[in-house]
């Protein structure tokens, strides 16, 4: 069965996007998943296509309507997870991305201006995602994001299987470095193991230096990782 995604947007000439090149657009064109775009713009009533007014209580900016995000997602909706795409949201993780790849499909609210009135958000049961501590001028880049992580871990996607399970996070831990020919470049040699043909102790190594970059470079992984074990 296609794996479907619907994206709700003022901007759907932002998709595909990058999504229509390499193992995604391919993907696409094979028919692995599908992408339907929604223009927010078209559930409005007014001949100005209005979809934002001021916040209650005051304050800058403008804050897209309720009643238009929800005519837009009922246009859409079915038994598939909303997301809202917002810096407020919980950090989306490969662990959600592995969820929702096993899932069906998923439709993405791609949020702008100050943010979505919450009595939509909260009426639809929206899962709340943001991809990074900073903030974005809209939710098209993180959908984007959002997208490429799941699509590359739906099945027949990606070339080697193994590929998914050794990168980085899908362990819980960074992965570990790579090295190709030639074995010496401009004085600096490849690891002397991963020469050597013994596979054993190639995996070791790359363990090793999974958990020494995972310690340095991310300590909060890090302390998650060992906690698991």
């Amino acid at each position: 069965m296609t794996w479907r995604a619907s994206v709700l947007t003022l901007f759907p000439a932002m998709f595909p996007g990058p999504l229509g090149q390499s193992l995604a657009g391919r993907a696409l064109d094979t028919g692995v998943w599908s992408l339907d775009i929604t223009q927010i713009r078209d559930f409005t009533q007014d001949r100005h296509k209005t979809v934002d007014d001021a916040p209650f209580g005051g304050g800058a900016g403008m804050v897209l309507r309720a009643d238009i995000v929800d005519a837009a997602v009922a246009s859409v909706a079915d038994d598939r997870p909303v997301v809202c795409l917002s810096p407020r949201g919980r950090r989306f993780t490969q662990v959600d991305a592995r969820r929702f790849a096993g899932d069906h499909g998923v439709i993405l609210l791609c949020g702008r201006y100050e943010g979505i009135d919450q009595r939509v958000v909260d009426a639809r049961a929206m899962q709340e995602f943001s991809i990074g501590d900073y903030v974005l001028s809209g939710g098209e880049l993180a959908a984007l994001v959002l997208l490429d992580s799941v699509v590359r871990l739906l099945p027949g996607v990606m070339g080697a299987a193994e590929s998914a399970t050794e990168e980085s996070f899908s362990r819980g831990l960074l992965e570990y470095p790579h090295y190709t020919r030639p074995a010496e470049w401009q004085g600096r040699r490849v690891p002397d193991v991963l020469l050597s043909g013994h596979h054993g102790a190639v995996a070791a190594w790359r363990q090793a230096e999974s958990e020494r970059i995972t310690r340095e470079r991310r300590p909060d992984l890090w302390v998650s990782a060992t906690a698991a074990q």
